[in-house]
């Protein structure tokens, strides 16, 4: 497990190291002066080992599958944790229309049982048999 929490450990580092020169990039580019040119290459190149690095620890994640509505979660600002708060209210929503389902069903069957007894009581005696049923 550990091995596991190092690997993201690390990852997160990567991009958080990335990110903040990516920031540092985009200050040094929106005021510009005539000897920023060494600083902005120099961070150019921290962005591209940054990159490089990152590409390097794909083969750590190569197990690790993210459903692609989590992007979407992103990509409308919000946090990712909320989309398996969000499935788990789907699911459980989910599971009690089947619920529900069900218990019809098996209102029916009793009903349904019930009446074909009353015209039926011979064929639905040996059905009961057969099924090992006893009379609802």
């Amino acid at each position: 497990m550990s091995e596991k929490i190092s690997r993201f450990e690390a990852l997160e580092q990567q991009l958080e190291l990335f990110i903040e020169t990516t920031r540092q990039v985009g200050i040094i580019v929106s005021d510009v002066q005539p000897n920023s040119q060494a600083v902005l290459n120099k961070k150019l190149n921290e962005m591209i080992t940054g990159l490089q690095e990152v590409d390097k620890m794909k083969s750590q994640m190569a197990d690790i599958s993210v459903p692609l509505e989590v992007f979407d979660y992103i990509d409308q600002g919000k946090n990712p944790n909320l989309y398996t708060k969000d499935c788990l209210e789907k699911t459980l929503a989910k599971n009690e229309q089947v619920k529900g389902k069900i218990d019809n069903l098996k209102r029916f069957k009793a009903s349904l049982l019930v009446e074909l007894t009353k015209v039926f009581p011979n064929e639905i005696n040996t059905y009961r048999a057969l099924r090992d049923d006893q009379p609802t």
